[in-house]
C-alpha cells in the first residue's frame, strides 16, 4: 500500500563553481575580461509529494528558485582594477528523486529539469551583449533526507550538464566559462 505526502518546501542554495578561467571579450578596439567572483546565497519555494512504496520512495518537487553571481570585470586596455557586476536568475527547478528510506533517513538520487523565467543583469550595460538562455536544461541531484513527524530535511548536492554561462553573447557569438555548474541545497518541508 502506498503512502503520499503532500508539502511545501523552502530552502536556501548557493552555486559550487570552483575555478574558472576568466573570459576575454573584445568589442571594437576595448578588450576586457569577466571573470566569476562570487555566488550568493540564493534562495528556493515550492512544492513536494513523496510516495512512499515500503523502503522505495518516489519524490517529485516543482521549486522556483533565485540565484546570484557577481562578476569582476577588468578593462585590460588601461589596466583599471576590477568592478563588480552581479547577475540574478530565476528558474522553475523540477527535480524527480528516486531514493530507499530507513526509518526516518532517505538516500535519493534522479534528475532535474531547469525551465528559466527571468534575469537582472547588469552586463546590459554592455552593448554587444545579449542574454540567450536554452530552455529547458537538465541535470541531476543526489542527497540525504531525514523524516520526523511532518518535517522533512534535505540536503543535496546538484550537478548540470551544460557549462556555466551558457546564455552569455557578446558581439553575436556565445561564450561559456569552462565549468559545469553546480549546486548545494539545503531545504525543509511542512507536509
Amino acid at each position: 500500500m502506498a503512502q503520499f505526502r503532500f508539502g511545501i518546501k523552502g530552502g536556501i542554495g548557493t552555486y559550487d563553481l570552483g575555478i574558472s578561467k576568466a573570459l576575454t571579450i573584445t568589442q571594437g578596439t576595448e578588450q576586457f575580461e569577466l571573470a566569476i567572483n562570487d555566488a550568493k546565497f540564493g534562495y528556493h519555494i515550492g512544492m513536494v509529494l513523496q510516495i512512499r512504496l515500503a523502503t522505495f520512495v518516489i519524490q517529485p518537487e516543482f521549486l522556483f528558485n533565485s540565484n546570484t553571481v557577481d562578476f569582476s570585470y577588468s578593462d585590460l586596455g588601461n589596466g583599471t582594477t576590477a568592478d563588480i557586476l552581479s547577475e540574478s536568475y530565476q528558474n522553475l527547478d523540477i527535480p524527480f528523486l528516486f531514493g530507499i528510506k530507513a526509518g526516518p533517513l532517505r538516500m535519493m538520487l534522479g534528475p532535474v529539469g531547469h525551465y528559466f523565467i527571468n534575469s537582472s543583469s547588469d552586463l546590459l550595460e554592455f552593448d554587444q551583449y545579449e542574454q540567450k538562455f536554452r530552455d529547458p536544461t537538465y541535470g541531476w541531484q543526489g542527497g540525504i533526507g531525514l523524516d520526523f513527524f511532518n518535517l522533512m530535511l534535505d540536503i543535496r548536492y546538484e550537478g548540470n550538464f551544460s557549462k556555466f554561462g551558457d546564455h552569455i553573447v557578446f558581439n553575436g557569438e556565445q561564450r561559456t566559462f569552462d565549468n559545469k555548474p553546480a549546486r548545494l541545497l539545503a531545504s525543509l518541508a511542512v507536509t
